[in-house]
């Protein structure tokens, strides 16, 4: 077993005890830092530094250098499955992520290729065992996915949506030809995380960035049954250490004890609810992984300091099961001293916590 010097984030997922609650921010490697823009603009586009290896892994180690952070999460973007199953990705300036060939039949669910991790996604796994090695153990590396109803998404609106009307019309009018895409979806992720295990990745998360579009029957339907299909077939178990795994579905507040049924290590949780109702309502079965605003870094210092030592108070002083993180990705203007507000008050408010 390969020794980590911090393993609290790995330990509070598991509910053991840990001397303080465990933080990270999603999103932490990127365009809010400006060693990160000066990398990027050093690859020439977003893309070409997700498959430089060595690139993305200085901005994956970028953040680690400026904050006392528990955990370190792998740089890579969740539409990398869809493109290379060939649907084109491209990115237009402003605008976001798009795709040459959405989704528009069976026939084209038909022609998708389920990529090979160690083929197409080979970058990927490169990245894993670049960040890996130059992480020394000192913190545990995160893999992740997008769901795969938040991947259908983008593959079937052919980028970002905000109605959603093309895969709504899709799962109300053809439910089977969805049910068919969402299930070869699952299949890659499950694939793709698994490799990333074999890669060096010591926790695995999954996206579900969409599944709150969605009516609670039809989050059950065509988000949770596949998340759920994903947790039962990861590798949970790698060199002598449990591989946890986190749900996090955006506005999914409502779902929690479902989500937590999964069979899943921990649920994300975002800012919509309150930590202590979620852990009254999910009690000790899973550990929550949230839940502080993002925009709440835009707050001062103090107002920052104070919120943390709330969202902590609403947990309380049941030593373990915390991952303190925001309850969506950090937003790009924040001052990234304000960050180091937030990381250093949780390391330091949590102590008590943990006696």
């Amino acid at each position: 077993m390969s020794e980590l010097k911090n393993d609290r984030y790995l330990r509070a997922l598991l509910k053991q005890p840990v001397d303080q609650t465990p933080v990270w921010m999603m999103r932490q490697a990127g365009r809010y830092l400006p060693e990160y823009k000066a990398t990027r603009a050093q690859a020439g586009d977003f893309m070409s530094l997700c498959k430089n290896a060595d690139l993305a892994c200085e901005v994956t180690l970028q953040p680690l250098r400026r904050y006392a952070l528990d955990a370190a999460i792998l740089f890579s973007d969740i539409l990398t499955i869809p493109d290379a199953m060939g649907l084109g990705l491209y990115f237009e300036t402003g605008e976001g992520p798009k795709f040459e060939r959405p989704i528009t039949c069976k026939a084209d669910i038909e022609k998708l290729i389920m990529p090979d991790p160690e083929g197409e996604l080979q970058y990927v796994m490169n990245a894993v065992r670049t960040i890996r090695r130059e992480l020394k153990g000192e913190v545990p590396l995160i893999g992740f996915s997008g769901s795969p109803w938040t991947l259908a998404t983008y593959m079937v609106e052919g980028g970002s949506s905000k109605a959603f009307t093309k895969i709504k019309k899709m799962a109300f009018a053809e439910p089977k030809l969805l049910h068919l895409l969402l299930d070869k979806v699952a299949d890659s992720v499950i694939d793709y995380l698994n490799a990333q295990v074999a890669a060096g990745a010591q926790s695995l998360m999954i996206f579900d960035t969409w599944g709150g579009v969605l009516s609670p029957r039809d989050y059950k339907e065509f988000s949770l049954q596949y998340m759920e299909k994903i947790v039962a077939g990861l590798q949970r178990e790698n060199d002598g250490r449990r591989v946890p795994v986190t749900l996090f579905t955006k506005n999914g507040g409502m779902w929690l004890e479902a989500i937590a049924a999964t069979g899943c290590d921990a649920v994300g949780l975002d800012w919509t609810i309150d930590i202590a109702d979620a852990k009254a309502r999910v009690g000790d079965k899973v550990a929550l992984q949230g839940n502080m605003d993002p925009s709440m870094l835009y707050a001062s210092p103090e107002r920052i300091r104070q919120e943390v030592a709330t969202i902590l108070e609403g947990y309380g002083h049941n030593n373990t099961g915390h991952v303190f993180n925001l309850g969506h990705g950090i937003h790009l203007d924040v001052d990234p001293e304000h960050a180091g507000v937030f990381i250093k008050a949780v390391n330091e408010l949590s102590r008590p916590y943990h006696k």
